[in-house]
């Protein structure tokens, strides 16, 4: 497994596993099939609604907590101090566990710098280990890493081949924060996974769309989190 060093020394998986679309029901099993295959990055939202399940799936595990790394996210609802501060406690229930390893403003709506002071404080009194931010843009981006105590280990925005963010990629790498991809295979769009470039790079090398598409992108230092509801190998080799 490939840890990135985020800007505070925690380690975190470069690769992981998304639950964006599945459903409470399925979550369950969805993450323990991704356990089971290697994966160690889990990451939820608020308002995915399928907290419990993701918590559940890892209790029941048997894998140590330290060894595995949960990420979850501030829904807009939450983007005031106290009701962010008051959803970081119910994530916390939800997910059945003392700490969440990473923790992220999931928009940048309502008021997002009150929001973003209750992740600072949440991470002071570590019951969070890393705070950052989802779908800013590298001027709001760079707004809120002006005015913040504590600089966002992490923005995790849509990447994939055909949006691959490059100017904020530059401005998050200046910031010092980890570029976190999601949608990495475009959801699916048009034809990504029989792409005629894609599909001759990976027969080169013996490999799928989906392998080479995940591969770029770890090694341009972009973190990603793919959605299967199939149990496969997780790993990129």
């Amino acid at each position: 497994m490939k840890y990135k060093n985020l800007n505070n020394s925690v380690l975190m998986p470069y690769l992981g596993y998304g639950v964006y679309q599945v459903s409470p029901a399925e979550a369950e099993r969805c993450v323990a099939d991704a356990l089971s295959v290697g994966y160690r990055l889990i990451d939820t939202a608020q308002a995915y609604g399928n907290e419990e399940g993701v918590g559940a799936a890892i209790a029941k595990s048997g894998i140590p907590r330290e060894e595995i790394f949960i990420t979850s996210k501030v829904w807009v609802s939450n983007a005031t101090y106290e009701r962010a501060a008051a959803s970081i406690e119910e994530s916390l229930a939800k997910l059945g566990t003392d700490y969440i390893d990473l923790m992220l403003l999931h928009q940048a709506y309502g008021d997002y710098h009150g929001a973003y002071r209750a992740l600072e404080d949440a991470y002071d009194a570590g019951k969070i280990r890393a705070i950052g931010v989802s779908n800013f843009d590298a001027v709001r981006l760079a707004d809120l890493a002006a005015f913040a105590r504590i600089t966002p280990a992490v923005n995790q925005v849509e990447t994939h081949p055909f949006w691959q963010q490059l100017p904020a990629h530059a401005v998050m790498s200046k910031l010092g924060v980890t570029h976190e991809s999601w949608a990495p295979f475009a959801e699916g769009m048009k034809g990504i996974f029989s792409h005629p470039v894609l599909s001759e790079i990976g027969a080169k090398y013996g490999k799928t769309p989906a392998q080479v598409i995940l591969r770029a992108l770890i090694e341009n230092d972009v973190v990603v989190i793919p959605k299967s509801t199939h149990k496969i190998c997780g790993f990129v080799n």
